[in-house]
């Protein structure tokens, strides 16, 4: 598989995408962005307003959010994968529906066969749910575990700093362990592409 031509597949089969009701109301979808060889993935919830608008993961408030936090660690966005668990946006910014993470999973789980990151950090609940489905983000985030030969960072969505502001603390000092993490991860067992999505907690150990 080349990568990069895999990842141009998908958002071409993402921006034609009809197989929930998302895309009766979107603008543009959003597939996601970054480097083919990204040692780091991104994974958020949803596209928002400007997301929408401009057909690109986290360019509003949070986005901005997300590259000091990522200049505090010595990183750029260009050198990060960017994506969400659904890739359009929701009515009014509601939560994502089941059926509708259901529909865009298997463009998730083919970017991220393509990247192959040695991290992936999720960034709220929702994206969370996929590695840690019985878990509360107030009591894992920033706990690095090995799911499947990755290892997985739990974190706080960019945006629920924003909203609060005493999170914001916590959100960059969950940031500034990346660099060691990603260092700690290469020398983790490469992880089976053909392997299934995680199924619960039993699958995952503590780094």
């Amino acid at each position: 598989m080349n990568p990069e031509l895999e990842l141009e597949t998908i958002a071409r089969e993402v921006a034609e995408c009809r197989a929930c009701r998302l895309h009766e109301a979107r603008k543009r979808a959003v597939p996601g962005e970054g480097p083919p060889n990204a040692a780091i993935m991104f994974i958020g919830e949803a596209p928002g307003f400007h997301e929408n608008e401009q057909g690109r993961p986290f360019v509003g408030a949070a986005g901005r959010f997300l590259e000091e936090l990522l200049a505090g660690i010595g990183m750029r966005r260009d050198q990060v994968f960017i994506c969400n668990v659904i890739k359009c946006r929701p009515p009014g910014n509601r939560d994502p529906q089941a059926d509708e993470m259901a529909a865009c999973a298997p463009y998730l789980e083919r970017q991220i066969a393509a990247v192959d990151p040695r991290v992936i950090v999720t960034l709220g609940r929702f994206s969370m749910a996929r590695y840690f489905p019985n878990a509360r983000i107030s009591r894992i985030h920033g706990q690095a575990r090995v799911v499947d030969g990755r290892l997985v960072v739990p974190m706080y969505h960019p945006a629920a700093a924003l909203h609060q502001p005493a999170l914001r603390s916590v959100v960059e000092a969950d940031f500034a362990k990346l660099p060691d993490r990603v260092a700690k991860a290469r020398s983790l067992e490469p992880p089976d592409s053909e392997a299934a999505p995680p199924s619960g907690a039993e699958q995952l150990s503590l780094f």
